[in-house]
């Protein structure tokens, strides 16, 4: 852990991958930290800076795109892990030592940080081959600010339950491909959510990373026109909460927000 007058900051390095710098400690969510993970590629690749000095990873659920174990043995098999229950003996099998299984109800202790586990409306099933079960999460990430952290999720009875009192929602807008697919919040929805949630900022993730190869030209679309969206039925049905565009790799100062688009 760091000292606790580090600075307040958040990272979006793709896809899910959120790095949380709070009150001396550094988590990373769902890290995919690949160029190329099977078919789909990635737009711009990660500065490895970022993922240095990890205090733990939080992970939402098993798909590929967020449980990404070449991704995760880059930062070692000793790193800190909060995973969904039942996903714990994948995570053993390939020599993690360290593996906290947990689920709604539960919290953990990570420094100054308190790390809950919430609900999440979606299908964590890890396919094609021996499918590994496990619960879908959410995370609520407290400590001298309030981050929610949505993973992969529809909307669902008890967001607005989550979103008391909330300072940030990381919330996910799309995917990677030219539909946002089942049990996943598309522009309009993830909207919704935050009528829900009523946090104070949002910061849209899960859009904008990474793209089938054989779509060629339609790529630019696919990346950037969900944003666009998002921001327009932000706009419409939250317009109280501020909504803040980061690029990949940009940085979101959390004690200089004025209200601009720090991306």
């Amino acid at each position: 852990m760091r000292s606790e007058h580090s600075a307040a900051r958040l990272t979006w390095l793709g896809h899910s991958t959120v790095l949380v710098d709070l009150d001396g400690v550094r988590l990373l969510t769902d890290p995919v930290l690949r160029s190329r993970v099977a078919h789909l590629r990635r737009r711009e690749r990660v500065d490895p800076a970022h993922y240095t000095n990890i205090d733990a990873v939080l992970v939402s659920h098993l798909h590929f795109d967020h449980l990404d174990l070449p991704s995760l043995e880059r930062l070692g098999h000793g790193m800190q892990l909060v995973v969904p229950r039942g996903g714990g003996n994948l995570l053993r099998q390939r020599g993690f030592r360290r593996v906290a299984e947990v689920e709604p109800g539960e919290e953990v202790q990570i420094g100054a940080l308190t790390v809950c586990p919430t609900y999440a409306e979606h299908k964590g099933t890890r396919l094609p081959f021996f499918g590994v079960s496990a619960l879908t999460l959410g995370y609520t990430i407290t400590g001298s600010s309030s981050i929610y952290f949505a993973g992969d999720t529809e909307l669902f009875d008890g967001m607005e339950e989550i979103g008391r009192g909330l300072d940030i929602a990381l919330v996910p807008i799309w995917g990677w491909g030219p539909t946002a697919g089942r049990g996943h919040l598309d522009p309009r929805r993830a909207a919704e959510a935050l009528r829900l949630l009523r946090p104070h900022l949002a910061v849209p993730i899960h859009w904008g990373t990474y793209a089938p190869l054989v779509f060629g030209r339609l790529q630019t679309a696919l990346l950037a026109d969900p944003v666009t969206a998002f921001r327009r039925h932000a706009a419409e049905l939250a317009p109280e909460v501020d909504v803040h565009v980061l690029g990949l790799g940009g940085t979101l100062h959390l004690d200089e927000i004025t209200g601009g688009d720090p991306s």
